[in-house]
């Protein structure tokens, strides 16, 4: 049952709580493994994440301006899986579904603003690869670690604002009725359902908002490579220059996992076509966390620089011992 508010608040809402469903088609006995299996991502993304915020920071070889840029998208990631994942992972242990009214919007702004902040850092490693192969004399004059970083601040500034506006076009909806969130987190196209008004506006704007942030990066990446490729063809140095381009491979692997889903579930929820309501949470879940837990996977194994740390680490450890 929804919990009323005695005083109605300025936007005749009277729900005080919502209520967390996660999969709403999960029978009881698949409950432990599938929280089992949140658990174990956000440990990995925990671990991995935060390990490579660490080694940007305190290894001097990684103060370059790629580097702090994966650090502030480890940061954005690790802050996305905190907010939510314990949550919902306490909601199959323990039966504490509930979020209040107040918490499940700044769960909704940090769902937002975080998810936005990925795609504009995403943007800007693309920059930055454009600039290392396209005018590689030029680098370290045009891309410094004092520029990245204030343009690191700003897409944060700017993330922020679009968490905001999207929070307040589904908070000022009202809310007197149904308070069951069908999903693993507060996000707006879940909780929106709930209001008690016609959401046609809302959803339209948020969705034009949602294409924006999503498609116009993705502009700037294409572009990105479509120069890098040019330049590398028309280049005298042609082996150099692919081995140039094979650096970008982790980006491009990063890039894959995050926009590709995306696209596909933005676009087919403009069909008219209705699809089950766990395999909506399953998507959003798959191509939300996924790209969270690999990431700084992906970074370790590809990048030599974080691969030569790592081993340098084991290997001290393994001399100490002896």
């Amino acid at each position: 049952m929804a919990k009323i508010s005695p005083i109605s608040m300025s936007n005749q809402s009277t729900i005080s709580e919502f209520i967390l469903i996660g999969f709403p088609g999960l029978q009881q006995k698949f409950h432990i493994p599938v929280s089992v299996t949140m658990f174990l991502v956000y440990c990995v993304s925990l671990v991995a994440n935060s390990s490579v915020i660490i080694l940007v920071l305190q290894k001097e070889q990684l103060h370059q301006p790629m580097y702090i840029i994966i650090r502030h998208l480890a940061l954005s990631d690790l802050l996305f899986d905190t907010i939510t994942l314990p949550k919902i992972i306490a909601k199959y242990w323990f039966g504490a579904g509930s979020i209040t009214f107040y918490g499940c919007f700044f769960q909704l702004f940090c769902v937002h603003n975080l998810g936005s902040l990925d795609s504009f850092i995403i943007m800007l490693m693309a920059i930055d690869r454009y600039v290392a192969i396209c005018q590689p004399l030029r680098y370290h004059s045009i891309i410094s670690n004092k520029t990245v970083t204030l343009l690191c601040y700003f897409l944060w500034a700017a993330a922020a604002l679009i968490g905001s506006i999207v929070a307040a076009i589904t908070g000022q909806l009202p809310y007197c009725g149904p308070n069951r969130v069908k999903n693993c987190f507060c996000v707006n196209s879940a909780v929106a359902a709930l209001a008690c008004v016609d959401v046609t506006l809302a959803r339209r704007t948020v969705f034009t908002l949602a294409m924006c942030v999503l498609l116009l990066p993705l502009a700037f990446i294409i572009l990105s490579y479509v120069l890098i490729i040019r330049v590398i063809h028309s280049s005298s140095n042609t082996e150099n220059s692919w081995k140039a381009f094979y650096t970008c491979s982790t980006h491009l692997m990063v890039i894959g996992l995050y926009y590709i889903p995306r696209v596909f579930v933005y676009s087919t929820g403009q069909i008219p076509l209705t699809l089950d309501a766990d395999i909506n949470v399953l998507l959003l879940c798959l191509y939300t966390f996924i790209p969270h837990l690999s990431s700084p996977v992906i970074y370790c194994l590809r990048t030599k620089d974080i691969r030569n740390i790592f081993a340098q680490s084991f290997d001290n450890i393994f001399h100490a011992k002896i």
